[in-house]
Parts: C-alpha cells; structure tokens; sequence
C-alpha cells in the first residue's frame, strides 16, 4: 500500500518548477536510444553512419566523390570527404558560427531546404549533433573557401571558438571522434566488418563515389593475389587493414555481389531506371536457389520492413510475368493457381528510390508509406521487364519454368506444412518425442537448447534446469535450407520437430506481400543452439542458423536465438582447475599453472559436448549465472544474405575465395 502522507506530500511537491528542461544536447544525453536507436554495438556502430551519410548527402548533390574512414588507436573514428565543407560564416538568428550550430542543435542542418539538398538520408538534421553528444572528445576541421577552420567539443558543448588555423587548395570536411564510454557501457570498441558491411553497401548504392576504411589499431600481414593463379598470398609485409569501396555500375553489380554462390538463370542483371514521377533505380536477376532477397532503401535508408516501393516493385514484377506466360501460352500444361511468391522464389532484387518528402512509418525508418511511391515502382518494374521479356524469348521461357516450378513445390510442399500446422495447434499432445519439455509455461522464463545428437542431448537433460530449460536433440546435421525446394524443407523431420517444439506457425504473407510468423504462441523466448566446438559443430550450428535465416526470420529479428559457447580447455592442476574459452585464456592458465614451464598441469581440449559431465555442462555453457550466451542479431541483412548464399549454396570458387581472405582473421580448428 502507499503510504497516504508521502501521497499528499508528493502533490504538494509537484508544481510548475517540476517541469524539466533539457537544454541544448542534453536530452540526447540523457535518451540516447530514442535517438540513435540503442547504446549498445548497434549504436556505437550508428554514430558513424551518421557522419558518413553527411558525406553521402553531398555526394548525392554531386559536390563529393571521395570518403575516407578511419578507425583510429583507442577507438576514436576519422571520417572525411572532399564536399564543399560545413560552413563556418556567423549564423543570423544564433549568433555564432554555423559550424558550432550545427554540431549543437537538433533540427539544424541545410537539408530542410531544397535548394541544397534535393534528397537526403538524414532528414530530422539531427545526425552529427547526436554524434557530438555522445562523445567525449569531437574535432570539426573544415577546408573552405581556402581556409581550415578548426573546432573542438567535448560531450556537445564546444571547448572553443571556430578557429581558422591556416590555408588549403581543397575543400571538405573531416570529423574525428571518441565515443563517450559513460554512454555505451557495453563497448566502445568498433567492428571493422560491420564498417565495412555498410559502407560497400553505400558504394552500391551510389555508384562513382569512392569509400576508404582502414583500421589504424594494429597491423596485419598483406595478402596480394597471383595474378597467374589468382590465389592469396602472404608477402611478408605488416600493414593497416584497409579496404577501398568503389562501383562503377552501381545495383547490377550489388546484385553480383549478393548472387557470389548462386548459379544465376539470365546472363547479367535486369536492370530497371526511371525519374519520371521519382528517381527509381533497380536491378534483379533470376538464379537456381529456393529463397526470395529482396532489399529496398529510400535515399540510401535499408528499409527493412519494406513500404510501398517494395509492395510496387512485387505488383509490378508479378503483373508483368504473368501477363507474358499468359499471352505466349507457356502456362497451358500448368493446371494449378499462381502465386504472388512463386514469381519471386530464386530472385535477388534491390530496389533504391530518391524520395524528396519521405514518410517514414516511425522513427526508425524502416517503412516508407508514401502511397504515390507504389504506382511509380509498379509501372516502372512492369514496363522494363515487358521489354526484357519481349526482347529476350528464350530467357523469358526460362524464367516462367523456374516460375512453375515453384508453383508445383509449392502445392507439394502444403501437405507438409499443413501436418507443422496440426501438430502445432494440438500444443503438448503433439510435442516431439525427443523434446525434453520445462514445467514453466511462462514463454519469457523458458528457454529451448537445441543440441547436436543424442549423446549431448542426454547430458544436457541431466545437468539442465529442468524448471525452465527444455531440450530438443537434433539427429546429425539438419537440411540445408539454402540449396532444397521448400516441399523437401517442410517434409524434414527435424525441421517439423523444430517448428512444433516451438509452437510457431510458418511465416505467411499478409496484403503487401511481407512474410511473417505468428509468434503469439511462441513457447520459449530464448532459442539455444547448442553444439561441439569443433568443426562438424560449427557446420551444424550454421545449417539451423541458415534455417532460422530463410524460414524463422521474425525469431532472430525479435532477439530471440542464441548461440552457446561450450569452453574449448580444461587446464588442471591437482584439485585447481579452469575452463578456458580462448587461446589466450588457455596460454594464461598453462603460465599461471606451470610457472613457465609445460610440466605439472594439464591441458583437456573440449571435441564434443559429450566429453563433459552433466554438471560440467551445466556450469559452463548452462548455468544462467555464469554461461556465455551469443545473441544473434542482423546489422546488414544484404551482407548476412550474402554470407549465407555463399557458404552454405551450390558454388565453390566464391567460398573458396572468402575462406582465403578471411582465414588469417579467424581461428580455424583443424
């Protein structure tokens, strides 16, 4: 009960001067998440995209071709770009430098006006003011008009004044900053792959203009390619880790990139451009898989719920194809109905409008609502591809088989999708026979271990909190979902057992055309895959993520799956004993043990979750208190997508390729 005095007193204490105000940056200070979505990796990794969208914009004006990122020691960031520079004149109603203005204020920048800035990604102005919030040291140095002008700030107040600190021949701004450790608590240390991922992203997205990353913390062996062999080789040289972001044709060569292990049905992709109502740029191409990747951006914005461009881009594609089967007889010996998806299953498309008012549904930008947008994409995508269709007969036969034959595993495929629906609805009576089931049926208290066979199943049913954690063991290695028609998908039995373990129904298409599950009888909110730290388990594990990927997406996008980390040593010394989860680890332990030398400890490597006893088990990969638990989650779903098709599809030369560049930065059990 609350106490009826401390009620009145709480009244009486409630007046005009409760009423706080947040001057200047202190609100993003004080809600960063409301501003840049959250303060964990995700966030940090925003501040960036903040500052690099600045340099897109007026590259996007055509007032800048080269951008330059640099992650620096101690994990500040440097990005600059050869635009036209912040200005630095003194602001009319501020009354202080416009550089200062923008880097202080929310909602200032030049791209409410049209006159600068035709189309923008940032367009509530408050992008690099949020950036100089949150970090505890920022540098502005602007070349302009023959002069560098020079700025200092720390948590978004300025240190200084604008200073003009000497001459130049070229224009541009470079922004150097820290992020504020106060503010992201979880890390402050930056991911050159996540940069990376976005920022060839942007390179697709805007052909012409060239994006640099390099990593300044430590140095790397150089790999140079023989130009007789074309494979990888170490040259003996340290180096920073650099890479250098460039496309001359823009989307047809994003969709080459997407498509690295697909073998593709048409020769080079269909291209579709249009500014007649809105600037529309597209390009699809047709290959031999099962999944449907589309991606569509506003303004270079990843819209990942999609909007009306893509709803017009499905309409249109879909009107077009079936318009031609239907006009050349190819449908004839096809007795059944088509679908929406059919016409999409094994199409790669990326979908980018300019949109000079964008209505965004939310905050976060991830839907476009601007109804005018629909009719624009639907008659640009029908109109391009009748063209390709006429003009390319034999590929367009091609095109409706594959179309077909979608349709046919499709129609095969409803018997088995209907039997995960029935034993999904039947609830416990329906449940696996392998599934271990918890006794709490709270779904945010429960969690799901799927684990690799029945022998670390059994220890894991042993040493598990039978309150809480459920276990379902896998046999082997499940389906791989990237190279099987959907029929085969759903008639696999581990892949049912998964579905109704979890009393999920499959994802569904609702009227735009956006497939989703039905996560309202979910029954665990925590998904662990649970496998040997060896390579078959790493195999394993990425055969259920890739399922998860293609057919479970709404569960990785919720926060849902996790991946445990079983420790790879156990080094002991006489009753002492410690479970390493590194090399590092295992090399410090071996010191401390040994005092130098390899004698009087031992060293246990960890093959398989068999190897363990239940209460190891339980104390090392289990035990909510102590485990390691890995959240899996999609920053850039175009480069997850392409990792996916890559390793996990039917050709070898790109994954050849990825393991030779990417070995030396990974650990690989042999």
């Amino acid at each position: 009960m609350i106490d009826q005095e401390e009620m009145k007193q709480a009244e009486e204490q409630y007046s005009a001067n409760s009423i706080q105000v947040l001057e200047g940056l202190e609100a993003v200070r004080k809600r960063p998440s409301m501003y840049i979505g959250d303060i964990s990796e995700r966030g940090l990794h925003h501040l960036v995209y903040e500052v690099v969208d600045n340099s897109i914009d007026e590259a996007m004006g055509g007032f800048c071709d080269t951008i330059d990122v640099r992650i620096l020691e101690g994990n500040s960031i440097r990005v600059s770009d050869n635009g036209r520079g912040i200005p630095t004149g003194m602001h009319e109603k501020e009354h202080r430098s416009a550089l200062e203005v923008v880097l202080t204020v929310l909602h200032a920048g030049g791209k409410f006006s049209k006159s600068n800035y035709k189309v923008s990604g940032g367009l509530h102005g408050v992008g690099v003011s949020c950036v100089n919030a949150l970090s505890d040291s920022l540098t502005a140095e602007v070349h302009r008009e023959g002069k560098i002008f020079l700025q200092h700030y720390s948590k978004g107040h300025p240190l200084d004044q604008v200073t003009e600190t000497g001459t130049c021949s070229d224009t541009g701004t470079i922004i150097t900053f820290h992020p504020d450790p106060t503010i992201f608590v979880q890390s402050i240390v930056y991911k050159y792959e996540t940069l990376a991922a976005r920022l060839r992203e942007l390179a697709f997205l805007n052909k012409g203009i060239h994006i640099s990353l390099t990593d300044e913390r430590e140095l790397v062996d150089e790999m140079v390619k023989d130009p007789e062999t074309g494979e990888s080789k170490v040259t003996g040289r340290k180096i920073f880790r650099s890479d250098v972001f460039y496309s001359e044709n823009g989307l047809s060569e994003f969709i080459e990139y997407l498509d690295a292990g697909a073998s593709t049905l048409i020769p080079e992709p269909i291209c579709v451009t249009s500014d007649k109502i809105i600037p529309i740029d597209i390009a699809l191409q047709y290959n031999n898989g099962y999944s449907e990747k589309i991606y569509s951006y506003v303004n270079n914005i990843n819209t990942i719920e999609g909007g009306t461009h893509l709803q017009g881009f499905k309409m249109g594609l879909s009107r077009s194809l079936k318009q031609y089967a239907e006009k050349n007889r190819l449908l004839e010996k096809y007795k059944g109905d088509l679908a929406p998806e059919d016409f999409r299953e094994g199409l790669t498309a990326v979908i980018s409008v300019k949109v000079a008012e964008p209505q965004f549904e939310g905050q976060t930008k991830t839907k476009l609502g601007n109804t005018e947008v629909t009719s624009a994409v639907s008659q640009a995508t029908a109109g391009a591809m009748e063209i390709f269709l006429e003009e390319n007969p034999k590929l367009a036969k091609t095109i409706i088989e594959k179309i077909v034959l979608a349709a046919t595993a499709r129609n095969a495929a409803r018997h088995a999708r209907e039997m995960v629906q029935r034993k999904t609805v039947m609830g416990g009576a329906g449940m696996p026979g392998k599934l271990a089931d918890c006794s709490e049926r709270d779904p945010e208290k429960c969690e799901l271990f799927l684990v690799e066979g029945d022998s670390a199943g059994g220890t894991a049913k042993q040493g598990r909190d039978r309150k809480t954690q459920a276990i379902l063991p896998l046999r082997g290695k499940i389906l791989n979902v990237e190279k099987a028609a959907v029929d085969r998908a759903f008639e696999s039995q581990e892949i049912q057992n998964i579905y109704t373990a979890l009393g999920v129904t499959v994802a569904t298409e609702d009227e735009t055309g956006e497939k989703h599950m039905d996560l309202s009888k979910l029954r665990y909110h925590k998904v662990v895959i649970m496998t040997d730290a060896d390579v078959d388990g790493s195999h394993i594990a990425c055969l259920i993520l890739t399922f998860f990927f293609r057919y479970m997406f709404d569960l990785i996008k919720n926060g849902y799956v996790y991946l445990a980390t079983p420790p790879l040593y156990l080094v002991k010394k006489g009753k002492e004993e410690v479970y390493c989860w590194t090399e590092e680890q295992r090399e410090e332990a071996a010191f401390r043990f040994g005092k130098g030398s390899d004698k009087g400890y031992t060293v246990q490597r960890y093959k398989g979750l068999g190897e363990m006893s239940e209460d190891q088990l339980w104390s090392t990969t289990m035990d909510p208190a102590r485990r390691r638990l890995r959240q899996i989650t999609i920053d850039n779903a175009a480069a997850a997508e392409r990792t996916f098709s890559m390793l996990m599809g039917d050709d070898v030369p790109p994954r050849r390729q990825f393991i030779e560049e990417n070995a030396h930065y990974a650990n690989i059990d042999a």
